[in-house]
Protein backbone atom coordinates (compact mmCIF):
# COMPACT_ATOMS: atom_id res chain seq x y z
CA UNK A 1 0.00 0.00 0.00
CA UNK A 2 1.15 3.53 -0.77
CA UNK A 3 -0.02 4.93 2.54
CA UNK A 4 2.44 5.14 5.38
CA UNK A 5 1.52 3.11 8.39
CA UNK A 6 1.50 4.67 11.78
CA UNK A 7 1.58 2.34 14.73
CA UNK A 8 0.25 2.81 18.24
CA UNK A 9 1.79 0.40 20.68
CA UNK A 10 -0.84 -0.24 23.30
CA UNK A 11 0.49 -1.70 26.51
CA UNK A 12 3.79 -1.84 28.31
CA UNK A 13 6.90 -0.54 26.60
CA UNK A 14 8.55 -3.95 26.36
CA UNK A 15 6.03 -6.40 24.95
CA UNK A 16 6.53 -10.13 25.34
CA UNK A 17 8.20 -11.86 22.38
CA UNK A 18 4.98 -13.69 21.52
CA UNK A 19 2.83 -10.54 21.55
CA UNK A 20 0.11 -10.32 18.90
CA UNK A 21 0.14 -7.57 16.28
CA UNK A 22 -2.91 -6.57 14.22
CA UNK A 23 -3.68 -4.02 11.50
CA UNK A 24 -6.91 -2.02 11.30
CA UNK A 25 -8.09 0.79 9.00
CA UNK A 26 -9.44 3.95 10.58
CA UNK A 27 -12.87 5.34 9.70
CA UNK A 28 -15.36 8.09 10.49
CA UNK A 29 -18.17 6.56 12.56
CA UNK A 30 -18.88 8.98 15.41
CA UNK A 31 -19.10 8.52 18.31
CA UNK A 32 -17.47 5.09 17.95
CA UNK A 33 -14.36 6.08 15.97
CA UNK A 34 -13.69 9.51 14.50
CA UNK A 35 -11.25 12.40 14.24
CA UNK A 36 -11.93 15.14 16.80
CA UNK A 37 -11.50 18.90 16.43
CA UNK A 38 -7.82 18.61 17.34
CA UNK A 39 -7.22 16.01 14.62
CA UNK A 40 -6.83 13.08 16.99
CA UNK A 41 -8.78 9.85 16.67
CA UNK A 42 -11.13 9.06 19.52
CA UNK A 43 -14.45 7.35 20.21
CA UNK A 44 -16.14 4.64 22.22
CA UNK A 45 -14.93 1.69 20.15
CA UNK A 46 -11.39 3.03 19.97
CA UNK A 47 -11.25 3.45 23.76
CA UNK A 48 -12.61 -0.04 24.29
CA UNK A 49 -10.12 -1.46 21.77
CA UNK A 50 -7.21 0.36 23.38
CA UNK A 51 -8.13 -1.06 26.78
CA UNK A 52 -8.49 -4.59 25.37
CA UNK A 53 -5.17 -4.46 23.47
CA UNK A 54 -3.34 -3.02 26.46
CA UNK A 55 -4.69 -5.79 28.70
CA UNK A 56 -3.75 -8.41 26.08
CA UNK A 57 -0.27 -6.86 25.52
CA UNK A 58 -1.00 -6.58 21.81
CA UNK A 59 0.12 -4.01 19.24
CA UNK A 60 -2.35 -2.18 17.00
CA UNK A 61 -1.18 -0.85 13.62
CA UNK A 62 -3.60 1.61 12.02
CA UNK A 63 -4.01 2.51 8.35
CA UNK A 64 -5.49 5.81 7.12
CA UNK A 65 -9.24 5.98 6.56
CA UNK A 66 -10.67 3.85 3.77
CA UNK A 67 -14.12 3.78 2.15
CA UNK A 68 -16.38 1.09 3.61
CA UNK A 69 -16.32 -1.13 0.51
CA UNK A 70 -12.53 -0.87 0.18
CA UNK A 71 -12.05 -1.64 3.87
CA UNK A 72 -14.25 -4.74 3.64
CA UNK A 73 -12.48 -5.97 0.48
CA UNK A 74 -9.06 -5.44 2.02
CA UNK A 75 -10.11 -7.43 5.08
CA UNK A 76 -11.46 -10.31 2.99
CA UNK A 77 -8.27 -10.47 0.93
CA UNK A 78 -6.00 -10.50 3.98
CA UNK A 79 -4.83 -6.89 3.95
CA UNK A 80 -6.41 -6.09 7.33
CA UNK A 81 -6.39 -8.21 10.48
CA UNK A 82 -9.16 -6.55 12.47
CA UNK A 83 -12.52 -4.84 12.10
CA UNK A 84 -14.68 -3.33 14.84
CA UNK A 85 -18.33 -3.72 15.86
CA UNK A 86 -19.01 -6.79 13.75
CA UNK A 87 -22.08 -8.99 13.85
CA UNK A 88 -21.33 -12.69 13.61
CA UNK A 89 -22.95 -14.21 10.51
CA UNK A 90 -22.59 -17.59 8.74
CA UNK A 91 -21.16 -15.87 5.66
CA UNK A 92 -18.44 -14.11 7.64
CA UNK A 93 -17.51 -17.28 9.49
CA UNK A 94 -15.98 -18.55 6.27
CA UNK A 95 -13.20 -15.92 6.39
CA UNK A 96 -13.22 -14.49 9.93
CA UNK A 97 -13.15 -15.40 13.59
CA UNK A 98 -15.05 -13.43 16.25
CA UNK A 99 -14.24 -12.35 19.78
CA UNK A 100 -16.74 -12.53 22.56
CA UNK A 101 -18.95 -9.44 22.68
CA UNK A 102 -17.42 -6.20 23.96
CA UNK A 103 -20.59 -4.04 23.75
CA UNK A 104 -24.14 -4.02 22.40
CA UNK A 105 -25.42 -2.13 19.41
CA UNK A 106 -28.83 -0.52 19.80
CA UNK A 107 -31.15 0.91 17.15
CA UNK A 108 -33.93 3.26 18.19
CA UNK A 109 -36.63 5.51 16.74
CA UNK A 110 -36.57 9.25 17.41
CA UNK A 111 -38.67 12.34 16.84
CA UNK A 112 -37.99 16.01 17.40
CA UNK A 113 -38.76 17.27 20.87
CA UNK A 114 -42.41 18.26 20.89
CA UNK A 115 -43.40 15.46 18.52
CA UNK A 116 -47.14 14.78 18.58
CA UNK A 117 -48.12 12.54 21.52
CA UNK A 118 -49.62 9.90 19.23
CA UNK A 119 -46.22 9.45 17.63
CA UNK A 120 -44.21 9.62 20.87
CA UNK A 121 -46.12 6.65 22.29
CA UNK A 122 -45.73 4.28 19.32
CA UNK A 123 -44.50 1.06 20.90
CA UNK A 124 -43.61 -1.17 17.93
CA UNK A 125 -43.00 -1.15 14.21
CA UNK A 126 -46.28 -2.94 13.70
CA UNK A 127 -48.07 -0.03 15.36
CA UNK A 128 -45.98 2.42 13.33
CA UNK A 129 -46.87 0.65 10.06
CA UNK A 130 -50.60 0.79 10.89
CA UNK A 131 -50.48 4.49 11.71
CA UNK A 132 -49.84 7.62 9.68
CA UNK A 133 -46.39 8.75 10.83
CA UNK A 134 -43.61 9.11 8.24
CA UNK A 135 -40.15 7.66 8.84
CA UNK A 136 -36.56 8.45 7.88
CA UNK A 137 -34.21 5.44 7.78
CA UNK A 138 -30.64 4.70 6.65
CA UNK A 139 -30.30 3.57 3.03
CA UNK A 140 -28.24 0.50 3.90
CA UNK A 141 -27.82 -1.83 6.87
CA UNK A 142 -29.76 -4.30 8.97
CA UNK A 143 -32.03 -2.69 11.56
CA UNK A 144 -33.92 -5.64 12.94
CA UNK A 145 -36.64 -8.04 11.87
CA UNK A 146 -39.47 -5.75 13.01
CA UNK A 147 -38.32 -2.93 10.76
CA UNK A 148 -37.75 -5.34 7.86
CA UNK A 149 -41.34 -6.59 8.24
CA UNK A 150 -42.84 -3.09 8.46
CA UNK A 151 -40.79 -1.55 5.64
CA UNK A 152 -42.90 -2.77 2.67
CA UNK A 153 -46.08 -1.18 4.09
CA UNK A 154 -44.26 2.08 4.80
CA UNK A 155 -42.84 2.15 1.28
CA UNK A 156 -46.20 1.31 -0.29
CA UNK A 157 -47.84 4.22 1.54
CA UNK A 158 -45.03 6.61 0.63
CA UNK A 159 -44.18 7.09 4.30
CA UNK A 160 -40.52 6.04 4.15
CA UNK A 161 -37.58 8.25 3.10
CA UNK A 162 -33.91 7.26 3.36
CA UNK A 163 -30.67 9.07 4.08
CA UNK A 164 -26.98 8.36 3.53
CA UNK A 165 -25.46 9.80 6.70
CA UNK A 166 -26.79 10.68 10.12
CA UNK A 167 -25.87 14.31 9.48
CA UNK A 168 -28.22 14.24 6.50
CA UNK A 169 -30.85 12.35 8.48
CA UNK A 170 -30.93 14.88 11.32
CA UNK A 171 -31.06 17.75 8.83
CA UNK A 172 -34.05 16.11 7.13
CA UNK A 173 -35.80 15.48 10.45
CA UNK A 174 -35.21 19.05 11.57
CA UNK A 175 -36.57 20.34 8.26
CA UNK A 176 -39.79 18.37 8.72
CA UNK A 177 -39.16 15.84 5.94
CA UNK A 178 -40.59 13.12 8.20
CA UNK A 179 -42.01 12.68 11.68
CA UNK A 180 -39.58 10.05 12.95
CA UNK A 181 -36.03 8.82 12.36
CA UNK A 182 -34.56 5.33 12.72
CA UNK A 183 -30.91 4.79 13.56
CA UNK A 184 -28.09 3.70 15.83
CA UNK A 185 -28.86 5.22 19.23
CA UNK A 186 -25.46 6.73 19.99
CA UNK A 187 -24.81 7.91 16.41
CA UNK A 188 -28.18 9.67 16.22
CA UNK A 189 -27.76 11.34 19.61
CA UNK A 190 -24.21 12.42 18.77
CA UNK A 191 -25.21 14.08 15.50
CA UNK A 192 -28.29 15.69 17.04
CA UNK A 193 -26.10 17.30 19.72
CA UNK A 194 -23.73 18.64 17.05
CA UNK A 195 -26.65 20.20 15.17
CA UNK A 196 -28.43 21.43 18.29
CA UNK A 197 -31.58 19.43 17.54
CA UNK A 198 -33.48 18.26 20.63
CA UNK A 199 -34.89 14.74 20.27
CA UNK A 200 -37.46 12.57 21.95
CA UNK A 201 -36.96 8.79 21.98
CA UNK A 202 -39.79 6.37 21.29
CA UNK A 203 -40.35 3.75 24.01
CA UNK A 204 -38.96 0.73 22.14
CA UNK A 205 -35.73 -0.45 20.55
CA UNK A 206 -35.79 -1.67 16.97
CA UNK A 207 -32.74 -3.81 17.65
CA UNK A 208 -30.32 -4.63 20.44
CA UNK A 209 -27.57 -7.13 19.73
CA UNK A 210 -23.98 -7.89 20.75
CA UNK A 211 -21.07 -6.85 18.54
CA UNK A 212 -17.62 -8.38 18.33
CA UNK A 213 -14.07 -7.79 17.20
CA UNK A 214 -13.75 -9.52 13.81
CA UNK A 215 -10.35 -11.09 13.14
CA UNK A 216 -9.09 -12.20 9.74
CA UNK A 217 -8.95 -15.99 9.81
CA UNK A 218 -6.03 -16.03 7.35
CA UNK A 219 -3.75 -13.58 9.13
CA UNK A 220 -4.57 -14.21 12.81
CA UNK A 221 -4.47 -17.31 14.95
CA UNK A 222 -6.74 -19.00 17.44
CA UNK A 223 -4.14 -18.01 20.04
CA UNK A 224 -4.64 -14.34 19.10
CA UNK A 225 -8.37 -14.75 19.54
CA UNK A 226 -7.98 -16.49 22.89
CA UNK A 227 -5.69 -13.71 24.06
CA UNK A 228 -8.23 -11.00 23.23
CA UNK A 229 -11.12 -12.98 24.69
CA UNK A 230 -9.23 -13.42 27.94
CA UNK A 231 -8.51 -9.68 28.05
CA UNK A 232 -12.18 -8.81 27.46
CA UNK A 233 -13.25 -11.23 30.20
CA UNK A 234 -10.82 -9.77 32.75
CA UNK A 235 -11.77 -6.18 31.90
CA UNK A 236 -15.47 -6.98 32.20
CA UNK A 237 -14.88 -8.61 35.59
CA UNK A 238 -13.05 -5.50 36.81
CA UNK A 239 -15.68 -3.13 35.39
CA UNK A 240 -13.20 -1.35 33.10
CA UNK A 241 -15.18 -1.75 29.87
CA UNK A 242 -18.45 -0.92 31.63
CA UNK A 243 -16.93 2.36 32.87
CA UNK A 244 -15.89 3.32 29.33
CA UNK A 245 -19.33 2.47 27.95
CA UNK A 246 -20.99 4.49 30.75
CA UNK A 247 -19.03 7.63 29.81
CA UNK A 248 -20.64 7.50 26.38
CA UNK A 249 -24.09 6.62 27.78
CA UNK A 250 -23.97 3.42 25.75
CA UNK A 251 -27.09 1.22 26.05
Amino acid sequence: MRHLLFAAVLGVSALPAQACRMTMALEQWPPYLYRDAQGSYTGLDLELLQAIFKEAHCTLVTLPELPTARRQLLFQTGGLDLMLAASETPERQSYARFSISYRDEAVGVFGKAGTHAAQRHVGSFGQLARGKATLLAPKVGWYGAQYAAARPALEKDGRLNTFGSFRQGILMLDAGRADLLLGDVLAVRHEARLQGVALTTLPFLALRAPVHLMLNARSTSTADLARLNAAITRLEQRGVLAAIRARYDAP
